[in-house]
């Protein structure tokens, strides 16, 4: 899990500086593409059909509609807005993990997950201010972003255990694909021939991203939820120092304070669930 978040890092580095000079949805069509053509390969060398029956199950296509919104909805985020911003509201993406377990996956949770869930969305709620005049209303984009990560994480769960990460990643980039011609016929901006130097980050960020998606089904798939989700919160660490170094972001008291109370709900529930699995 700790590799993948800062695999993600790298990835969401090179995908905002790309997007200065190309259209979101040209990146995201040629980025999907190379991702889809590497899990194909990947499938092929490990003998694993691409097409199967399972594909079409319910679990599977819930899955590519959070997975279509997470990666359109958050690739926009980091291209029009801070990235360390983005990155701290994707940091709530545990707490609402655990909810979504509650509301599709039917599992049980006690008052103190309850509070727990409430004082991260205030966390939340502190990043985004608002009430505040900096507010900015595509700070949602990171919203929207993060509730479609959160829904293709938990069908990834549901999924039939015959579909390996694999068949999971080819679909998954086939649904950014998607995500990236519908919005490029909605944007309606002309795509962009790719200098070298552009050819490079995205070829960067594809590497960083076949790999940050690998770990993160091993992770979701072979281990314990509770044990895994507290360490998403590497990303934060990861991200927020590459907005700073690298595009020179300024951070200030209510994103660090969003940013613990978030964090300290997130790691409470982990305490939790691992006191209840023990006992």
């Amino acid at each position: 899990m700790i590799a993948s978040m800062a695999a993600f890092a790298i990835e969401d580095a090179f995908l905002k500086t790309v997007t200065k000079h190309l259209p979101v949805g040209q990146v995201l069509m040629m980025f999907g593409a190379g991702g889809l053509c590497v899990f194909a390969l990947m499938a092929r060398r490990a003998r694993v059909t691409i097409f199967q029956a399972q594909v079409l199950t319910k679990s599977m296509l819930f899955r590519a509609v959070f997975e279509f919104f997470g990666r359109l909805f958050y690739v926009l985020a980091i291209a029009l807005t801070p990235m360390s911003s983005a990155t701290a509201i994707l940091q709530s993406a545990p707490l609402f993990v655990v909810l979504g377990a509650r509301i599709f996956l039917r599992e049980k949770v006690d008052a103190k997950t309850w509070l727990a869930i409430l004082a991260g969305l205030l966390g939340v709620m502190i990043i985004l201010r608002p009430s505040a005049e900096d507010f900015s209303s595509m700070s949602l984009l990171a919203v929207i972003g993060t509730l479609g990560f959160v829904g293709r994480d938990l069908f990834s769960r549901a999924a039939p255990p015959t579909l390996t990460k694999e068949v999971l990643g080819f679909y998954g980039f086939t649904t950014m694909v998607i995500a990236g011609a519908c919005f490029a016929v909605w944007d309606g901006k002309p795509f962009v021939a790719l200098q070298a130097q552009q050819f490079l980050m995205l070829s960067a960020a594809l590497i960083s991203g076949v790999f940050g998606y690998t770990a993160l089904m091993i992770a979701m798939r072979t281990g314990s939820i509770a044990a895994v989700t507290p360490y998403r919160y590497s990303r934060l660490l990861f991200g927020i120092s590459i907005g700073v170094t690298v595009f020179g972001e300024q951070l200030d008291a209510p994103m660090l304070l969003g940013c613990a109370v978030v964090i300290g709900a997130g790691l409470f529930i982990g305490w939790q669930s691992q006191r209840r699995t023990a006992s």
